[in-house]
């Protein structure tokens, strides 16, 4: 269940890197956890950010939680079907229920963030 080919961060944030551009969400774990997604607060595009701000947040029957930017950058995109679907983060957290694009100022390495099996080895520590 945890993509190889993504990063991670310990408060259970993804992050895809193409160049530059950074999609990110939460995983498996986190919508997990939460149950079932019934609101999520988009960041505004063109907002800067530093890694680890909080961007966002996503609340279900259970709870709410803060999203948190993996990376440093500028938000160029977000993922506008969320606010009228937010459930594509349970059913597809990875693909569909991504939550914004981040025009970002590095890579993994600059932010510290956890490959698939480090973000495995984290879970189970937990």
């Amino acid at each position: 269940m945890i993509p190889s080919d993504l990063w991670y961060t310990k408060e259970h944030e993804w992050v895809r890197f193409d160049g530059q551009s950074a999609t990110m969400g939460i995983t498996h774990h986190a919508q997990e956890q939460l149950g079932e997604i019934t609101f999520v607060e988009l960041p505004a595009p063109a907002r800067r950010i530093k890694a680890m701000d909080p961007i966002g947040s996503v609340e279900s029957s259970k709870a709410a939680s803060e999203v948190y930017s993996p990376v440093a950058g500028e938000i160029t995109e977000v993922n506008g079907r969320l606010e009228s679907e937010p459930e594509l983060i349970n059913q597809s957290c990875y693909q569909d229920g991504w939550l914004c694009k981040i025009q970002a100022q590095g890579g993994p390495e600059t932010f510290g963030l956890m490959n698939a099996g480090q973000y495995e080895q984290y879970l189970q520590e937990q």
